[in-house]
């Protein structure tokens, strides 16, 4: 797959996610197999006026390439230099956000609002397009609410303005998270234009990735929610891809190796304090279908250290390994009928 002139090493790639995308993750998720990621929303705003905070989001790990930074903000003018300072910065992609449903930046105009606006929507995408070299994406919702389901019309304006690939959620902003996504906007807006078209929306497996791209014929698949805790769904949907269609369930050791190992590179990245605490819910994500896993994520809320959370996860091996033998040889002597 290709988004402008990068090649993708798959046409799979990782939604942007606020406190989640950061440089430890997407590298995690780039070594299962993603074939592009990109970065928790940065504001334009902040960009310009040099929040050290917003400029740190911009660092992309050479091992994570290709790597797109995802804009939001409402002035064309702004998000066109923004745009220009994230190309100087390194980026290989430039995304912009319209599906961000989250009140505090919809009221300010900003991600899905601009669903309502496709006048301002195109005069952003158009400017930041001739502000840069590098390929300028986008991110949509399929519109603001059932009655206003505007995505194709959107992605046609998007094409017009020179984006080279759009990502389709489809929900509208009405929805947020909950509902069924509507696939069929999105094989709408594949219809409608040229450029490349990832689906997002209630893919959590490789089965569910397949079938989208049967029913919406959409070139690519953005996975958001479905990685969260489970980054080995890139893995997963790759060998699928390739053939192999089964569910891959990570054993208890990847799992608790993986919290580690993510927080070792948060910290290294961010420094212990934080680390720490950003950890905390990644593990209740890792956690999720796992036995005890709602006591665990207390004791997990509050820990403050490397050496505390260590602690944990090898008494959550220990007992919870306990828990899935004992499991397991039931269900063995209930199989022979003991």
């Amino acid at each position: 797959m290709q988004i402008g002139n990068i090649v993708l090493s798959a046409p799979v790639a990782l939604a942007p996610m606020a406190g989640i995308t950061d440089m430890p993750f997407r590298l995690i998720c780039k070594e299962l197999g993603c074939g592009l990621v990109v970065s928790e929303m940065v504001s334009a705003k902040g960009l310009l006026y040099k929040n050290v905070k917003t400029f740190d989001m911009l660092r992309i790990d050479k091992d994570e390439r290709p790597a797109a930074i995802q804009l939001f903000g409402s002035s064309p003018l702004e998000l066109a230099r923004a745009a220009q300072v994230v190309e100087a910065d390194g980026a290989d992609i430039i995304d912009f956000n319209m599906g961000c449903p989250v009140p505090k930046i919809v009221n300010n105009g900003e991600g899905s609002a601009l669903m309502k606006n496709p006048q301002l929507a195109y005069e952003i995408l158009a400017r930041m397009a001739d502000a840069v070299k590098i390929p300028v994406t986008v991110k949509i919702r399929a519109g603001w609410d059932a009655n206003h389901i505007n995505a194709p019309e959107i992605a046609q304006l998007a094409e017009k303005a020179g984006v080279a690939a759009i990502a389709v959620h489809g929900r509208t902003r009405e929805q947020f998270y909950n509902g069924s996504a509507d696939w069929s906007v999105i094989k709408a807006v594949k219809d409608a234009v040229k450029i490349p078209v990832f689906g997002n929306g209630d893919i959590f497996s490789a089965e569910d990735g397949l079938r989208m791209l049967k029913e919406t014929g959409c070139d690519g698949l953005m996975i958001g929610r479905g990685a969260d805790g489970n980054p080995w769904i890139f893995k997963e949907i790759i060998s699928a891809l390739n053939g192999d269609v089964q569910r891959f369930e990570p054993s208890l050791d990847e799992r608790m190796d993986m919290v580690l190992r993510h927080l070792k590179m948060l910290i290294a990245f961010k420094g212990e304090v934080i680390a720490v605490k950003e950890m905390r819910r990644h593990a209740s994500a890792y956690l999720k279908g796992m036995p005890m896993a709602a006591e665990y994520r207390r004791r997990i809320n509050a820990l403050n250290t490397f050496d505390e959370f260590k602690a944990v996860v090898a008494e959550y091996r220990s007992e919870a390994g306990k828990f899935l033998a004992a499991k397991k040889q039931f269900l063995t002597q209930a199989e022979n009928g003991n």
